[in-house]
């Protein structure tokens, strides 16, 4: 008797070990048997995911999303929340992905793992369009900049020696540039040609790239049962890549080629 319970116990665990290995690994099988893929994001990031006037869902990761759902085999299902849910949700099978302008780090790293970057957000110096002060990172030693004082701008507009100005937001920060009040100030290249896009007639432009890029990539939750989603997912990007999709919609929301870094 004893034996038999040994026995039905060792099978039951050979069992729920096989069981649980076939579905670790099946989670791109899933996804393409339900037909589609629950896509996390903000909605309200402009150019990133937000609703147009039609309070249409759109934006360059909207179309990042369909085109990589179309390359899967299924269709995309956006849903939206707040930045500090959607990680959150993913980590506890919420949602099957995340597509919001994801900065790749070490510290999201450990508890995410992500996909092959399919964009990049490059930090600039910003200054007035007849401003020729400017051309390289170390130009701005002495120089009078303004960003919020916590933000890593700030800090890296101290690094190369320039006199940092405490401010509330970006609108109040190109306000300063335009009227002579500062000299430059530190933020994203996406940041800049939305401002531009907004604004065209302000007299704004690029005075230099900074090199601390960041990458942007598709977290996803940690786990066996991820490995052939992402393979399938950084083959999609890496399509959509070579055919130029990424640059296309990069320009038109963009005005610029954030896919190249």
């Amino acid at each position: 008797m004893k034996k038999y319970l040994l026995l039905t116990l060792v099978v039951s665990l050979l069992i729920t070990a096989f069981v649980g290995s076939v579905s670790a690994a099946d989670l791109l099988d899933e996804i393409q048997s339900k037909g589609q893929i629950t896509i996390a994001m903000e909605g309200t990031w402009s150019p990133w995911t937000f609703h147009n006037e039609d309070d249409e869902l759109v934006g360059y990761d909207v179309e990042v999303g369909k085109a990589l759902a179309e390359r899967l085999g299924v269709k995309p299902n956006f849903v939206e929340g707040p930045w500090d849910g959607l990680l959150a949700g993913l980590e506890v099978g919420r949602y099957d992905i995340m597509i919001n302008g994801v900065g790749i780090t070490e510290e999201r790293q450990k508890k995410y793992d992500f996909s092959v970057p399919y964009a990049y957000n490059k930090p600039v110096v910003i200054v007035r369009g007849d401003y020729d002060e400017i051309h390289t990172m170390e130009d701005l030693k002495g120089k009078k900049t303004a960003n919020t004082i916590t933000s890593l701008f700030a800090e890296t507009a101290e690094k190369y020696g320039a006199n940092v100005i405490g401010v509330d937001d970006l609108n109040q920060t190109l306000e300063l540039v335009l009227s002579g009040r500062i000299d430059a100030t530190l933020n994203t290249e996406v940041t800049y040609f939305e401002y531009m896009r907004a604004h065209p007639e302000a007299n704004l432009k690029i005075a230099a790239y900074g090199e601390d890029v960041t990458e942007i990539g598709i977290p996803l939750r940690k786990g066996e049962e991820i490995a052939t989603l992402k393979e399938a997912i950084n083959a999609a990007l890496a399509d959509m890549a070579e055919s130029g999709v990424l640059t296309e919609l990069s320009e038109k929301y963009f005005n610029t080629d954030i896919s190249k870094k």
